[in-house]
């Protein structure tokens, strides 16, 4: 029953249907600055230029800007798609094979020195301090401001 539940959950995540309306429903590329033609071309009141000119100007930009953007997805999207999986599945591989494995190892190995450490600063530096602490302890200070 178990095998079935997690066949039927890798079997979904590599054939899951993407959304092709909202292309970006965890908001990664918020901070991306969104360009318009509003954005990058205005003409202050005054010095208008023709009202043809500005339309085709409008129509000529965005349109660049559209299939510029879909040609170079075309051509150099798939590729990085391709190496930027690779990329993160080294990093995957690493992170579960290489990085928690010494991570957790090294904390296995300092729990052990802590204890060493603890031992040390209880036996030795506690007593010496205390009696620092005492031999202080007798002294008083009175201040006065003399006019």
């Amino acid at each position: 029953m178990d095998s079935d539940v997690s066949e039927k959950t890798l079997q979904d995540v590599h054939t899951k249907e993407i959304d092709l309306v909202n292309r970006d429903p965890k908001h990664l590329n918020d901070h991306v600055v969104k360009v318009d033609f509003e954005d990058v071309i205005a003409e202050p009141a005054g010095t208008y230029s023709f009202d043809g000119v500005w339309k085709a100007s409008f129509t000529t930009f965005t349109v660049t800007k559209y299939w510029c953007y879909r040609l170079l997805t075309a051509l150099v999207g798939i590729p990085l798609a391709l190496v930027w999986g690779i990329i993160f599945a080294i990093l995957s591989f690493l992170h579960i094979w290489a990085a928690v494995p010494c991570v957790k190892s090294y904390l296995i190995n300092i729990q052990c020195m802590s204890r060493v450490y603890s031992i040390w600063i209880h036996t030795f530096c506690d007593p010496f301090f205390e009696a620092i602490g005492k031999c202080f302890s007798g002294i008083h200070m009175r201040l006065t401001k003399e006019v």
